[in-house]
């Protein structure tokens, strides 16, 4: 399991070292779609109302809960997409230090910030999604699937 992280001379150094432009998988693994993760804890209750910072928290454990679940680190991530609910550039560090809080680090994976004006639900202040490149299933059959 090899992501492999490219920020060429070609294009601008990543804004406050934040993420990669580049993120590429190696041959074999296998690409891992997360759908995106919201504040909400394993019986659908909200965690943080209000809150930015401890919903972003919530989502990001989230995020690595399915991470774990599909047999990745968030080491694995190739690209996430954080959705700010009225988002400001001072959201910007509170946001990432969860994130850090929550994965032990800030994987500098290609990444994308994007304000919008609501998510799908009110109370919902942030949403994060994530693409993977994780090695092969050593044990397909013991993984909970739906049909």
């Amino acid at each position: 399991m090899a992501v492999h992280r490219l920020n060429p001379p070609t294009l601008a150094t990543p804004v406050m070292n934040l993420y990669s432009q580049v993120t590429t998988s190696a041959p074999g693994d296998r690409l891992v779609a997360i759908a995106g993760q919201v504040a909400l804890d394993t019986d659908g209750a909200l965690v943080g109302a209000g809150d930015l910072a401890a919903q972003a928290e919530q989502a990001f454990r989230n995020l690595r809960a399915a991470l774990e679940a599909a047999g990745g680190t968030p080491a694995d991530l190739l690209k996430y997409t954080i959705h700010v609910v009225d988002s400001t550039p001072d959201l910007i560090q509170p946001v990432f230090d969860a994130m850090a809080r929550a994965f032990g680090e800030v994987p500098l994976a290609a990444s994308t910030w994007i304000g919008v004006a609501a998510l799908g639900l009110p109370e919902w202040l942030i949403e994060v999604d994530g693409l993977a490149a994780i090695g092969p299933d050593p044990s397909p059959t013991t993984r909970r699937t739906t049909p």
